[in-house]
């Protein structure tokens, strides 16, 4: 029978962790120029987009599931590479909000607009992607490991396809031996762009909102390239897999999968 009890409180540890990812690691801008009416644009959507998510995350209902993965994976103490899909960047901003995260966000249009509102909301951004600059984001998201911080990647962006993991985290794992933690948000209500490539997701002020978390995923430093390949396929079918018991979640109202459930204050 499933538990429910609240979501743990933030430890002492965890709100020094809070302090702007900036004041802890020094991340470049994006290389990139933008036109005066872009600068504009990207000024106007940023406080839209940070509004947004102060506003509607507020009024969220939380159910989380495998949080004592979360807590397993902390207490390695070799930090963490958050792992999920682009179309849950609304409700993830939320959630992990005020924890210095640093995510690699890309160097387009698009990336400079989401780069500011997460960075309004406590994270940090290191400007790359697979497509543009993954070498030198990579190399600050290492860095950002050896002062403390945790890492995130969007695993299926910039441009997808949707819901096919890219090789960065694992890759970031291997380099620093931080734990992939897979996560998966699904929402109750949510106004769902159908035209975009991921069908980006924006919930509707007070749904409810279930996290659930896998077991985190470690990969050692000295691993042979078939083995990383087996750790890539390991976190795309676990991303799946959670994916799955969202979708359930929606149309059931509950996860088939029997583990403690927390819910947030």
């Amino acid at each position: 029978m499933e538990q429910q009890a609240e979501q743990p409180t933030r430890s002492a540890t965890e709100n020094e962790e809070t302090r702007p990812s900036e004041d802890r690691v020094r991340l470049a801008e994006s290389p990139r120029t933008f036109t005066h009416w872009q600068r504009l644009q990207i000024f106007v959507a940023s406080w839209i987009g940070y509004f947004a998510v102060l506003l509607i995350g507020r009024t969220l209902r939380w159910e989380v599931n495998g949080w004592e993965n979360w807590e397993a994976a902390k207490k390695r103490g070799k930090g963490l590479i958050y792992t999920f899909w682009h179309r849950e960047i609304f409700p993830a901003t939320w959630f992990w909000r005020e924890r210095g995260i640093v995510v690699m966000t890309s160097q387009n249009f698009d990336g400079e607009y989401i780069a500011r509102i997460i960075r309004r909301h406590g994270y940090g951004a290191a400007r790359g992607s697979s497509s543009r600059g993954a070498r030198r984001a990579l190399a600050e998201m290492a860095r950002a490991h050896r002062k403390g911080l945790d890492t995130a990647f969007t695993i299926d962006g910039p441009r997808g396809p949707r819901f096919v993991a890219k090789p960065g985290a694992v890759l970031l794992s291997r380099m620093t031996g931080a734990a992939i933690l897979c996560f998966h948000i699904s929402l109750r209500h949510s106004f769902v762009f159908r035209k975009s490539w991921d069908q980006f997701q924006i919930p509707w002020p007070f749904s409810r909102a279930a996290l659930f978390i896998a077991p985190p995923i470690i990969v050692p430093r000295d691993i042979r390239l078939d083995e990383q390949a087996r750790k890539q396929r390991e976190v795309q079918e676990t991303l799946d897999a959670l994916r799955a018991r969202g979708e359930e979640w929606v149309k059931n109202g509950r996860s088939s999968t029997n583990e403690n459930t927390h819910s947030e204050r």
